[in-house]
């Protein structure tokens, strides 16, 4: 398992809208998702950033197959 200092130099940073257009959802869900917990962000002032490697997981874990 690599340390975990490693792993946060090795994800990139990605804003709201960023998030917001790659899961092709408003600024305003991925809001919600953070303040729901169900997404990880980090508060940088008054913005946030998520860790590309979180939206990954994230998209990931509520995958599901069709058929």
């Amino acid at each position: 398992m690599k340390p975990l200092a490693q792993s946060n130099a090795r994800s990139r940073l990605l804003t709201v809208a960023e998030v917001a257009s790659l899961m092709r959802v408003s600024t305003m869900t991925v809001y919600r998702l953070i303040k729901a917990g169900d997404l990880a962000a980090i508060r940088v002032g008054k913005s946030y950033r998520i860790k590309e490697d979180d939206v990954d997981a994230f998209i990931a874990a509520r995958y599901t197959e069709a058929g």
